[in-house]
């Protein structure tokens, strides 16, 4: 069965891992969650000093404790143990502007470095939502001997799974896709659930108290307390997607805590969440053109057409068909939103390019057709428990933050009906999907108590980013992180680092800098760029 990549990891035979979740989040988010309108666009201000500090010196103060305080013991996960590592919990103010006050837990682990050791290496698979107590063990066959250098250490972040948890309650049975419908009533119905996905998290047991404390500032300063607590004076990071800009964010926060830093697929720091999702439409339509004329040159083995042109059209006939009358697909019927994410997610990779045209070729064929491995994949995986917990996860961060690099979105549902309606005409496929990207947020209810941070500094930072990724957003990141050095990738693909250990097409000079900065800790001398396969 074809091998499928899902936003960044690549997973063989379709298992969801701890971290594909995680990485279709953004994508699924307005599908499986059904959110609403999202909240106030973000007022533009400056990290606030006064909290770094404040939490810099709760860090450096229990640093004297360090590891002697944690009570270290045996994972609960299977992968952990096998792998020899230890896990154990740092408790953490659950608001750093009252350090006295309550206090949560947040759930690390421990490999020990094997050889002359450097310090500890964190790292953040990406969402926001996504759980990374396991992530650095997906890392190790890239990081080769560089991983005895390092204790790695993942951490899952606040409210997210072993660490001290919000739950929303159980949510109520999900409506059947009828048989027939419009895109105005699935707009419509996405609104309603939105709603009842903000009432739900507000209201049930304390989370009026806890929710304004999901953010990404605070999870940086969770990292920089995990750092106090194992006795580090910095700390070094790997991040990934929503884990690269937080790794920017920890850089604004704590500068003297970072010893060497690597992002890898980041975003623009002057949009919002919103606008992002915006800025992904044209890039997407584009990758679908170049799937399109590869499909075009296997008509013999496809039959999608013979030209660019006429592949294409199979698509938007699909997509247009489904927005009327939504194809039931191993009993499940998928309207054209989620067939839309389907197509997301497969056309980001070009691994994915005979999977996406056997997804498409099932498709067209009619429901009389019956749909191949790699639908039944995809469909199993939108259904996935894993993937309903990481879409949780992510309401609670992008609800919470004010802005870059979860939050910021429209408060009025016209807005998103206006924007879906006014993109069919330049990006007929994915126009509707990435203007309709819609959370609960405006019905939240929660206060946001902090500022969108404003990335600025000089702080030396690795960057990794594919050239078809929104590369033009990790350029203004790149000016802004002034200390940076940038590595372009010529892939399409999101996610460049360590590709070749879950099976996809490494690229291996990419590769061999970042090892060479952990190893040796010196940046590039200039920004390159990698050769694709």
């Amino acid at each position: 069965m074809p091998k499928i990549y899902l936003s960044k990891i690549y997973m063989p035979n379709l298992r969801v891992s701890r971290t594909t979740a995680a990485r279709l989040t953004a994508g699924a988010l307005c599908l499986a969650l059904a959110p609403g309108v999202l909240a106030a666009a973000p007022a533009r201000a400056d990290a606030s000093p006064a909290l770094a500090d404040a939490s810099q010196g709760l860090a450096n103060a229990s640093r004297d404790r360090a590891d002697a305080s944690l009570t270290w013991g045996a994972c609960r996960d299977k992968a952990l143990k096998e792998a020899g590592a230890q896990c154990a919990r740092v408790t953490v103010p659950l608001d750093y502007a009252d350090p006295a006050g309550r206090t949560i837990q947040i759930a690390i682990s421990r490999i020990r470095a094997e050889g002359p050791r450097r310090g500890i290496l964190l790292s953040n698979p990406g969402g926001p939502g996504g759980t990374g107590l396991a992530f650095t063990l997906g890392l190790r066959a890239t990081l080769k001997g560089v991983a005895d250098r390092y204790d790695l250490i993942g951490f899952d972040p606040r409210f997210l799974g072993e660490s001290t948890p919000i739950s929303c309650g159980p949510p109520p049975a999900r409506p059947a896709t009828p048989a027939r419908t419009t895109p105005r009533a699935d707009f419509e119905a996405t609104l309603r659930a939105s709603r009842e996905t903000a009432r739900r998290c507000l209201e049930h047991g304390g989370n009026r108290e806890l929710l304004p404390h999901a953010s990404t500032r605070n999870v940086a300063r969770d990292m920089d307390a995990i750092r106090a607590a194992l006795g580090e004076r910095t700390l070094s990071f790997f991040g990934v997607s929503y884990g690269a800009d937080l790794g920017a964010v920890f850089t604004q926060l704590f500068p003297g805590s970072v010893d060497r830093m690597v992002i890898d697929s980041s975003s623009d720091p002057g949009a919002t969440q919103y606008e992002l999702f915006q800025q992904s439409g044209a890039p997407l339509e584009a990758a679908l053109d170049d799937w399109a004329r590869w499909a075009a040159a296997r008509h013999g083995r496809f039959g999608l057409g013979r030209t660019g042109t006429q592949v294409r059209a199979v698509v938007q006939r699909v997509i247009g068909r489904a927005e009327y009358r939504p194809p039931s697909v191993g009993g499940v019927r998928l309207d054209a939103g989620t067939l839309r994410l389907l197509l997301r997610q497969l056309v980001q990779h070009r691994e994915q390019d005979s999977a996406l045209a056997e997804v498409v070729r099932d498709l067209a064929a009619g429901p009389r057709a019956e749909p191949g491995p790699s639908l039944k994949a995809m469909v199993r995986l939108l259904r996935s428990d894993e993937l309903a917990r990481s879409l949780h996860g992510a309401v609670l961060y992008m609800c919470g933050d004010a802005g870059w690099p979860a939050g910021g979105w429209p408060e009025e549902p016209g807005a998103y009906w206006r924007n879906m309606t006014g993109s069919r005409a330049a990006q007929p496929v994915f126009g509707p999907l990435v203007n309709g990207m819609i959370a609960p947020c405006a019905y939240w209810g929660a206060e946001r108590p902090e500022p969108v941070t404003v990335i600025r500094n000089r702080v030396p930072v690795l960057m990794l980013q594919a050239a078809s990724d929104n590369l033009a957003g990790a350029r203004v990141l790149h000016r802004r992180l002034a200390g940076s050095r940038l590595v372009t990738a010529e892939i399409r693909a999101h996610g460049v680092y360590g590709r070749g250990a879950e099976g996809g097409t490494p690229v291996p000079c990419a590769d061999r800098a970042v090892n060479a900065y952990l190893a040796g800790g010196r940046l590039p001398s200039r920004d390159f760029t990698c050769p694709g396969a």
